[in-house]
Protein backbone atom coordinates (compact mmCIF):
# COMPACT_ATOMS: atom_id res chain seq x y z
CA UNK A 1 0.00 0.00 0.00
CA UNK A 2 1.55 3.41 -1.33
CA UNK A 3 0.72 6.73 0.65
CA UNK A 4 1.10 9.69 -0.65
CA UNK A 5 1.30 12.91 1.90
CA UNK A 6 0.50 16.27 0.99
CA UNK A 7 2.49 18.13 3.60
CA UNK A 8 4.59 21.01 3.55
CA UNK A 9 7.37 20.51 5.32
CA UNK A 10 8.30 24.36 6.09
CA UNK A 11 4.39 24.86 6.99
CA UNK A 12 4.53 22.30 9.54
CA UNK A 13 8.20 23.08 10.98
CA UNK A 14 6.17 26.51 10.90
CA UNK A 15 3.21 25.37 13.12
CA UNK A 16 5.28 23.03 15.32
CA UNK A 17 7.38 26.11 16.27
CA UNK A 18 4.03 28.29 16.40
CA UNK A 19 2.61 24.90 18.78
CA UNK A 20 5.95 25.58 20.84
CA UNK A 21 5.48 28.70 21.37
CA UNK A 22 1.87 28.53 22.66
CA UNK A 23 3.13 25.57 25.13
CA UNK A 24 6.29 27.39 26.57
CA UNK A 25 3.65 30.45 26.93
CA UNK A 26 1.39 28.13 29.10
CA UNK A 27 4.37 26.61 31.23
CA UNK A 28 5.66 29.94 32.04
CA UNK A 29 2.42 31.42 32.88
CA UNK A 30 1.70 27.58 35.31
CA UNK A 31 5.48 28.60 36.88
CA UNK A 32 4.42 31.67 37.52
CA UNK A 33 1.05 31.20 39.32
CA UNK A 34 2.72 28.08 41.48
CA UNK A 35 5.84 30.08 42.34
CA UNK A 36 3.44 32.90 43.17
CA UNK A 37 1.64 30.70 45.76
CA UNK A 38 5.38 30.53 47.87
CA UNK A 39 6.87 33.91 47.15
CA UNK A 40 7.30 36.13 50.41
CA UNK A 41 4.39 38.02 50.91
CA UNK A 42 3.69 41.35 53.63
CA UNK A 43 1.87 43.48 51.10
CA UNK A 44 1.62 41.89 47.64
CA UNK A 45 4.39 43.75 45.76
CA UNK A 46 6.71 41.20 45.17
CA UNK A 47 3.93 38.89 43.75
CA UNK A 48 2.54 41.49 41.51
CA UNK A 49 6.00 42.33 40.14
CA UNK A 50 6.33 38.51 38.90
CA UNK A 51 6.04 38.37 34.97
CA UNK A 52 6.35 35.28 32.33
CA UNK A 53 7.24 36.20 29.13
CA UNK A 54 8.49 34.32 26.08
CA UNK A 55 10.48 34.93 23.09
CA UNK A 56 8.14 33.36 20.22
CA UNK A 57 10.99 33.37 17.89
CA UNK A 58 13.83 31.74 19.87
CA UNK A 59 11.57 29.34 22.37
CA UNK A 60 12.60 31.11 25.34
CA UNK A 61 10.36 31.20 28.59
CA UNK A 62 11.39 33.68 31.09
CA UNK A 63 10.16 33.75 34.57
CA UNK A 64 10.55 36.80 36.99
CA UNK A 65 10.37 38.62 39.41
CA UNK A 66 11.10 42.82 39.19
CA UNK A 67 11.53 44.30 42.73
CA UNK A 68 14.55 45.61 44.24
CA UNK A 69 14.38 42.94 46.73
CA UNK A 70 13.40 40.11 44.51
CA UNK A 71 16.74 38.51 44.26
CA UNK A 72 17.56 38.90 48.38
CA UNK A 73 14.08 37.24 49.14
CA UNK A 74 14.58 34.40 46.98
CA UNK A 75 18.29 33.70 47.86
CA UNK A 76 18.13 34.65 51.54
CA UNK A 77 17.34 31.35 53.63
CA UNK A 78 17.54 32.53 57.03
CA UNK A 79 14.51 35.01 56.62
CA UNK A 80 11.83 34.75 58.26
CA UNK A 81 7.92 33.97 56.11
CA UNK A 82 4.45 33.20 56.46
CA UNK A 83 3.66 29.70 56.41
CA UNK A 84 3.53 28.35 52.87
CA UNK A 85 5.97 31.08 51.73
CA UNK A 86 9.47 30.36 51.52
CA UNK A 87 13.15 31.43 49.54
CA UNK A 88 13.97 30.09 46.12
CA UNK A 89 10.26 30.16 45.34
CA UNK A 90 10.81 30.21 41.83
CA UNK A 91 13.65 27.70 41.52
CA UNK A 92 11.35 25.09 43.66
CA UNK A 93 8.63 25.62 41.40
CA UNK A 94 10.49 25.29 38.01
CA UNK A 95 12.18 22.34 39.47
CA UNK A 96 9.07 20.62 40.67
CA UNK A 97 6.60 22.07 37.91
CA UNK A 98 9.64 20.34 35.08
CA UNK A 99 6.95 17.85 34.09
CA UNK A 100 3.44 19.53 34.05
CA UNK A 101 5.79 22.49 31.78
CA UNK A 102 6.59 19.12 29.76
CA UNK A 103 2.82 18.08 29.69
CA UNK A 104 1.64 21.67 28.24
CA UNK A 105 4.40 21.98 25.66
CA UNK A 106 3.37 18.82 24.32
CA UNK A 107 -0.35 18.84 23.91
CA UNK A 108 0.26 21.72 22.05
CA UNK A 109 2.76 19.72 19.92
CA UNK A 110 0.02 17.32 19.21
CA UNK A 111 -3.19 19.45 18.19
CA UNK A 112 -0.22 19.88 15.16
CA UNK A 113 -0.78 15.99 14.25
CA UNK A 114 -4.28 16.10 15.23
Amino acid sequence: MVFNAKVNPEDLMAEIHRASGRGLRLATEHVLAVSNQRVPHDEGTLERSGTAVVDETNLRGIVSYDTPYAVAQHETLDYQHKPGRTAKFLELAVREEAEVVKLLIAKQLRQVFK
